[in-house]
């Protein structure tokens, strides 16, 4: 079964917290710290796969969960890191969170982090210096990162086959490739997009075709925009055209024209066009409905073929390949001129560090909220309750400036300060 967009729910592992401990040996005296570190939590990473054609198995299994690192413990024992969990897909496969995407899947065998396991915590001795000999705080371990996912597969093919319901095209990709489609004399024959690799002298062509388009299909009529995703990634389109059409012309523009409403770029994207079943026309009919089509077509080549008795078909192939050949390099010199093309920003250390604080009310009560991502991070490893976690976030707040910040917008020893959900004085009370 053919499916081509799926939602998931994606859990990377949270990290394993931080061990509070202190060496009790006969004969040690004054044992040191020796809580050990958690281990970090499983990442969910995705995994191109050219042998997949369809994203089903996500509608069977749609939660993707790793699994959490494990607690430090005494004797500086290190907590074991989360598995994590890797799952294939298809290439072409675009993964959006959140309305954005996060991942797309062009090559086989490429491999993205799409959710990232919390980091461990420290252990108490991770925190011994020369003037903190028994530390009796530890770190708690980050959440992994969780959200839902929406997939959507885009087919990466050299060739797209479009055209009218019946034009020809499950019979010429059966014809010309490995494909089997399913080939009847009713239109919306085809329900799926196919997928056939045809051979062509020294080279192959990967031809999708795509289901059958009528007039209104932009704005979901007949099978709708369901599969038109599918001509985005392709090279070349091959357009059929029936042979037997009354209004060869018209019908040409009419699948131009909902192409061009879905994504405009494909009025510019390389297209050949071939009149399908000439078997038992004579040549004149043949040639005025070239010549029909020529007209309104431009300089974009023309063929009359037959799929069933194979004539024509290796001329199209042959054009076709010389056609994707272009234009991949096309697209290869705008990707080379694009990446010469300076660019000035923050790096994503000075990113990090960055930070904000805003004063707020809150029942009454006036609440300094402080934000940014290295900030925020420390506060949800640290262990509230404990004094000495508390005072050590206090200390991070020094060194980056931000308690001068907080003085400054009016805060006090017992302003309530606010970081990634967690509260706590100002000053220690």
């Amino acid at each position: 079964m053919f499916v081509d967009t799926a939602k998931v729910s994606i859990s990377a592992g949270k990290g394993g917290d931080g061990f509070v401990s202190f060496r009790h040996e006969i004969y040690v005296e004054k044992g040191g710290p020796d809580g050990g570190d958690g281990g970090k939590g499983g990442d969910v990473i995705f995994v191109a796969d050219s042998g997949l054609n369809t994203l089903i198995d996500f509608r069977f299994k749609p939660e993707l969960k790793a699994t959490p690192g494990q607690d430090g413990s005494k004797c500086d024992r290190h907590g074991a890191n989360g598995q994590s969990f890797s799952v294939k897909v298809p290439v072409g496969t675009i993964v959006r969170a959140r309305g954005e995407i996060i991942a797309e899947f062009m090559e086989p065998g490429q491999e993205i982090i799409i959710a990232k396991g919390g980091d461990g915590g420290f252990g108490n001795a991770h925190f011994k210096s020369s003037v903190r000999q028994a530390p009796k705080m530890a770190e708690k371990g980050e959440m992994g990162e969780v959200f839902e996912a929406e997939l959507e597969l885009k087919l990466l093919a050299d060739v797209g086959l479009v055209g009218f319901p019946n034009a020809g095209k499950s019979t010429f990709l059966s014809v010309v490739s490995n494909a089997r489609p399913e080939i009847a004399d009713y239109a919306f024959t085809t329900l799926t997009p196919n997928l056939g690799v045809a051979d062509i002298d020294d080279g192959s062509l990967l031809i999708a075709d795509i289901p059958g388009l009528i007039e209104g299909a932009s704005e979901g009529k007949g099978l709708g925009t369901a599969f038109l995703r599918h001509i985005d990634r392709t090279a070349v389109l091959l357009h059929l055209i029936d042979a037997y059409t009354d209004d060869i012309a018209g019908a040409y523009k009419t699948i131009r024209g909902e192409l061009a409403k879905y994504n405009l770029d494909l009025v510019d994207r390389p297209e050949i066009i071939a009149i399908t079943k000439i078997d038992g026309l004579d040549d004149d009919i043949i040639q005025m409905q070239i010549d029909a089509v020529k007209a309104v077509a431009g300089r974009t080549p023309v063929f009359a073929i037959s799929s069933i008795a194979h004539k024509g078909t290796n001329e199209v192939l042959r054009v076709l390949r010389q056609k994707v050949v272009e234009a991949r390099q096309v697209v290869e010199l705008d990707s080379d001129a694009t990446e010469e093309i300076e660019t000035i920003s923050l790096g994503k250390d000075k990113i990090a560090e960055s930070w904000a604080v805003d004063r707020i009310e809150e029942d009454g009560k006036i609440i300094f909220v402080v934000t940014g991502e290295k900030i925020e991070k420390f506060a949800r490893r640290t262990m509230f309750g404990y004094y000495e976690a508390e005072n050590r976030l206090r200390d991070i707040l020094k060194k980056l400036g931000i308690a001068h910040e907080l003085r400054r917008r009016g805060a006090e020893g017992d302003s309530i300060i606010r970081i990634a959900d967690n509260e706590f004085t100002f000053i220690e009370q």
